[in-house]
């Protein structure tokens, strides 16, 4: 196995390992899905501190408004009691205006914290000094780590406008945000090593030689980006 250390400029990202008979092709969508599915599990992460604190998410022509706002305006909120957590919920404010405030009792907050951080580790950059290489099944356990501690707090599901169950079903909606500007599109990405990209049409051993225990440190880019 030829052992890949992957950058996105200078930054260390993941160790992945793949034969040196892959087609490059194929390692490059390899390695983009691992990268960007790291990004959905970080994303998840974070939002799903905010449901740990806060509750779940406001109708959207409910954020950011004002009790007062909202009362005034006869809003209501169609799913608060639709998706209690389990156990009851503690009030606490969300001063940014996005989440309902009705959040999980103690117990259950701990329960998604502490999923949230074991998630983390798994596909964390420090996976790189530990010498753990990541791949796409860890990914994907991540993944449904996270869903399952989402089903024990919150059984009755999320509204589907929550940004933690828009990421589940894949509807999340990036466009314009700094998080959408990390994404590498499969069809864009490039891999460089030495300066050179290594093209699709090429297996790695034609740029490394036969040796399988050959270490490379390469760089994931997307196409006419700066490497």
């Amino acid at each position: 196995m030829v052992y890949l250390h992957v950058k996105r400029g200078d930054e260390s990202q993941f160790l992945l390992q793949a034969p040196g008979s892959t087609p490059i092709g194929e390692l490059t969508q390899q390695v983009t899905k691992i990268y960007n599915g790291r990004l959905k599990v970080e994303r998840i992460c974070s939002e799903m501190e905010e449901l740990a604190e806060h509750g779940i998410f406001l109708p959207p022509n409910m954020q950011g408004l004002t009790d007062e706002q909202i009362e005034e305006l006869k809003l209501k909120d169609e799913w608060a009691e639709k998706c209690m957590p389990s156990g009851g919920s503690v009030f606490k404010k969300d001063e940014i205006g996005r989440r309902n405030g009705h959040a999980p009792d103690e117990k259950m907050m701990q329960v998604l914290k502490k999923t949230v951080e074991e998630a983390k580790a798994l596909i964390s950059k420090k996976q790189v000094q530990a010498n753990v290489c990541v791949t796409m099944e860890m990914v994907k356990d991540a993944l449904d780590q996270l869903r399952g501690a989402v089903m024990i707090v919150y059984p009755m599901g999320l509204p589907p406008y929550d940004p933690v169950r828009m990421e589940f079903e894949n509807k999340e909606d990036l466009s314009g945000t700094q998080a959408g500007l990390q994404i590498i599109n499969e069809s864009e990405a490039q891999i460089w090593w030495a300066a050179k990209e290594l093209k699709r049409t090429q297996k790695l051993s034609d740029y490394v030689g036969k040796n399988e225990k050959t270490k490379i440190i390469v760089k994931l880019q997307q196409d006419s980006a700066d490497c």
